[in-house]
């Protein structure tokens, strides 16, 4: 008995010395303190309270999930619709024909809104490059404020479980993801309700003139380091406002990286629930001043701001 009993516990304390020192050596996802905490994808993670369960009727949930905010809003290049806008986390944003833009007007209520969680006004700032004079905001019955592009109301849809997707596509023949200038998404009719993969983000490089090897995301857009962070323990200090300016990398997929250090390639779940990508541990952002592929604003601002290389070191900081 005490036999087992030792090897037992010879198992247990070999498995916890290796959570605690790897950080994430292999795909994981870590927590706030910057522990691994598996070797799940971090790209394939359902959104933990985030936008229901699918079911029936609109494509329809049964549990109504609170209203999340999108922040900083994005681009992304679908295979299958073309331009696609999407929240600060990479999810999928959509429009609906029963909807009205002029004058905006949101005809999705209860169990509709279960299905299609509205996206609030308030807390969103337009995706680089696109009209910010575009969003604007809509009264529901319920009093609550929705955000609408273009004026038509803005939601995200229950079945979208991960960063990409685009479940939501021609549902019923009236929901449609949102392009960035308010139109429908279209661009291959035949796709209608196909699902997007999960690493349509993407990571790769790109050779600045001034800076040398970066890491860009998939819209050729500058990847950003904070030095006020750690990577372990994996902590960040953006937060707030900050991230109004320095949005964070949604997760993306080892599969979709090109050129870049796969160590330490985990998802950072921050205590503001919002879910990041790392590179060697440390978070990624963009910058919201960056307007369009190439730009390099973000590099060097406050002394703490600075280009990634594709080994995750700082681009330009002093030594």
């Amino acid at each position: 008995m005490n036999t087992w009993r030792n090897a037992s516990l010879a198992v247990t304390a070999a498995a916890l010395l290796t959570l605690t020192t790897a950080c994430g050596q292999e795909q994981g996802t870590a927590s706030p303190n910057g522990q691994s905490v598996g070797n799940a994808a971090p790209a394939q993670q359902p959104a933990e309270g985030g936008y229901g369960n699918g079911g029936d009727g609109y494509g329809s949930g049964t549990d109504a999930a609170a209203p999340k905010a999108a922040g900083q809003l994005g681009v992304q290049d679908s295979k299958k619709l073309g331009k696609v806008l999407t929240d600060s986390e990479g999810f999928t944003l959509y429009r609906f024909d029963k909807d009205t833009a002029s004058p905006p007007k949101s005809n999705c209520d209860g169990e509709c809104a279960q299905a299609w969680p509205i996206v609030p006004a308030g807390d969103a700032t337009a995706a680089a490059g696109t009209a910010a004079d575009l969003l604007g905001e809509v009264a529901r019955s319920d009093g609550s404020k929705q955000l609408t592009l273009d004026g038509w109301p803005l939601y995200r849809y229950a079945k979208d479980t991960a960063p990409g997707q685009t479940n939501g596509q021609g549902v019923g023949g009236t929901w449609f993801a949102a392009a960035p200038d308010g139109k429908k998404a279209t661009a291959n009719a035949d796709s209608a309700g196909a699902a997007e993969p999960a690493d349509a983000a993407g990571l790769s490089v790109r050779r600045d003139p001034e800076l040398g090897d970066i890491v860009v995301d998939k819209r050729g857009m500058t990847v950003y380091r904070f030095t006020k962070d750690s990577a372990w323990p994996m902590k960040t200090a953006c937060t707030g406002d900050c991230l109004k300016k320095w949005p964070v990398v949604a997760p993306v997929s080892k599969n979709s990286v090109e050129g870049i250090t796969k160590k330490g390639f985990v998802t950072f779940d921050r205590p503001d629930g919002v879910k990041q990508q790392t590179i060697d541990c440390w978070p990624l952002y963009t910058f919201a001043g960056d307007r369009k592929p190439g730009d390099v604003n973000g590099q060097g601002v406050g002394g703490t701001w600075f280009a990634v290389s594709p080994d995750s070191k700082l681009v330009g900081a002093p030594k």
